[in-house]
């Protein structure tokens, strides 16, 4: 079996880049959380990547705190820090220090469950060109959210798609499809239809995404949504031949408001909302 020493100077199977602004109380609940992760012995350890962007808090710490629970592992774990926000920018410059072809781009918000990466490094070892990631659980607290979570977890794009939402991969080959990640809203949206249905790959294991709480904040966030994806089919038309995203049916809106009046009523609530209320400029809010 390799040392930790040679572990970490090897070249990594696997790079985790994790963009952070103002994630303090976040950043060691995801860093613990990867560290925990089953990975084989017989692979070169990853390489995590934190790009704190626009901190005004102690992310940049928190994470640095944890360096030497990584070492020991045989584990690389690097804290850049940038005065400039945003996500793309922050993104870019992870990009920029990885030194695997592989790479996993993780929201500081999630946390992975054991068997997650390495079953993403194994969905990404396939030939050719692949995207990856594992099964979405939301987590919500207040009414409002575990209200529109439930619809939202019956649509057919979560149910039968690959939606990466706080996570997703790609192998070497698949991120040569794009130089930088442009200046866009929704980078896993880009990401996701660069690639065919067919070299979508969902894993088994899960990973936990926190919804936005309150009826205000879901409703930003949706608008958010809304405006990354036709942002996307603006500026890239060639990646919607991509989507296999099937709309909701009537007959399916008809179940789910059967089964579940008042989280169907949330749900579709916050998408009225959205339609009628005026759309600045999208800001970013997770609503906590």
């Amino acid at each position: 079996m390799a040392s930790d020493e040679s572990r970490v100077t090897s070249s990594p199977s696997l790079a985790v880049i994790l963009p952070a602004s103002n994630e303090g109380a976040l950043i060691g609940a995801c860093l613990k959380a990867l560290l925990a992760s089953d990975w084989p012995g017989a692979l070169p350890a990853p390489e995590v990547i934190v790009v704190a962007n626009g901190c005004r808090d102690d992310t940049a710490a928190r994470a640095r705190a944890l360096e030497d629970d990584f070492a020991s592992r045989g584990w690389s774990l690097r804290v850049i820090e940038r005065a400039e926000g945003g996500k793309l920018a922050a993104l870019n410059a992870g990009d920029a220090e990885a030194r695997a072809g592989s790479r996993v781009y993780l929201d500081a918000d999630v946390t992975v469950s054991r068997p997650l990466l390495s079953q993403i490094h194994a969905a990404l070892s396939r030939p050719g060109a692949r995207y990856a990631s594992g099964r979405l659980r939301i987590t919500a607290h207040g009414w409002a959210a575990r209200a529109y979570a439930r619809s939202w977890r019956q649509v057919p794009f979560m149910t039968g798609g690959v939606p990466g939402c706080g996570v997703f991969a790609v192998n070497a080959e698949g991120r040569a499809r794009w130089q930088e990640f442009p200046d866009i809203i929704s980078d896993d949206t880009f990401v996701r239809l660069s690639f065919t249905p067919a070299e979508r790959v969902s894993v088994a294991a899960h990973y936990e995404w926190p919804i936005a709480e309150g009826l205000a904040a879901l409703v930003r966030v949706r608008r958010r949504q809304d405006a990354g994806v036709a942002q996307v089919g603006a500026l890239y038309p060639r990646l919607l031949g991509n989507d296999d995203k099937l709309p909701l049916s009537m007959s399916g809106k008809l179940r789910m408001a059967l089964r579940d009046p008042i989280g169907f009523a949330v749900y579709s609530g916050v998408a009225l909302l959205v339609r009628l209320t005026p759309q600045g400029r999208p800001e970013w809010s997770r609503g906590r």
